[in-house]
């Protein structure tokens, strides 16, 4: 049956809350995009005057199609080069979702997307149906066709599994910024100890390259491993130049709701490196340089204005 402007609307002003899931769901906001997509494809197909609520429809058909992908997602990621980090998205994204709860900020930061990688597909969904957007277990048991009793006790194991890859108490913004601001000034002195008091004894940092940037796939562990190799990064070399295709410059920026450098050449993001602060010191860097995976970035950050860069390296 053909749409009307009516059933249209309405599933445009679900569109942004099913972007926000998918994204969750899936950490990319490019197949977020195609799942939401191929959603309004079914309510197209549907008899949509016989969808009695129609956004409990139309999130049952995102999170099965979600769920699907994530199966598949899984065989792909086994042979994808290099180390799999999530899509990152700037701040004011709309894509970022709900922000007004502490849980809510939390289930899209980029520790929580790359903890939920661990988690079973139903584990994830159930997650994010309820922490981030407050779904009673009675409606996710409906989407996700379980008991509500199944759909508490897959919460309490997947909230339990997060809680532990997230022990250590954050910081507020302002610290967290001037954290950054002291991390770029000790990256760029040449020397090592300065880095090390910065951060957490067991920090790590790890790249996702795609198999098309250099990145580095296995994680640098411990503060001064992660020192000297955050040190090697930042020093300049004409060889750094000519891969990157020119001067970058450094913006310190939000992403996921933590602090990030967004590196830019010619107006081009060339790497986003998320930044995962503790009150102990900087616990993890998390860069994402695939370009694939920067194309919504780079879209966002050509239509708006970031002020001066901080620095310029290479």
């Amino acid at each position: 049956m053909a749409l009307t402007m009516s059933d249209v609307d309405r599933f445009e002003a679900s569109r942004p809350r099913l972007e926000a899931i998918a994204y969750r769901l899936l950490g990319s906001a490019s197949e977020a995009e195609d799942a939401v997509q191929e959603t309004f494809l079914r309510w197209q197909a549907a008899d949509v005057g016989r969808v009695e609520v129609p956004e409990a429809w139309l999130t049952k058909v995102l999170t099965n199609l979600c769920l699907n992908q994530l199966a598949s997602a899984r065989a792909r990621r086994e042979t994808y080069v290099g180390q799999w980090l999530p899509e990152p998205l700037l701040a004011g994204d709309p894509m970022l979702g709900p922000a007004d709860t502490a849980e809510q900020r939390e289930s899209v930061s980029y520790a929580v997307l790359v903890l939920l990688e661990r988690l079973s597909p139903n584990e994830r969904a159930v997650y994010v149906l309820r922490e981030a957007f407050g779904y009673p277990h009675r409606e996710i048991a409906e989407i996700l066709d379980l008991t509500e009793a199944a759909s508490q006790q897959i919460f309490h194991r997947a909230r339990k599994h997060v809680a532990e890859g997230r022990a250590r108490a954050e910081i507020d913004r302002a610290a967290a910024r001037r954290i950054v601001e002291e991390f770029l000034a000790a990256a760029t002195s040449g020397k090592t100890e300065p880095l090390v008091r910065l951060l957490t004894q067991d920090a790590t940092a790890i790249g996702d390259g795609g198999g098309k940037v250099p990145a580095r796939a296995r994680a640098f562990e411990g503060a001064l491993a992660v020192a000297k190799f955050m040190r090697g990064l930042f020093k300049p070399s004409e060889a750094k130049r000519r891969l990157v295709g020119g001067s970058s410059e450094v913006y310190v920026t939000t992403a996921n709701g933590d602090p990030a450098l967004v590196a830019v050449v010619d107006g081009r993001v060339i790497g986003v490196m998320c930044l995962e602060i503790t009150g102990e010191g900087i616990a993890a860097f998390r860069n994402q340089v695939n370009p694939d995976k920067l194309e919504r970035v780079n879209r966002r950050w050509a239509a708006a204005d970031h002020g001066e860069p901080l620095l310029s390296i290479f």
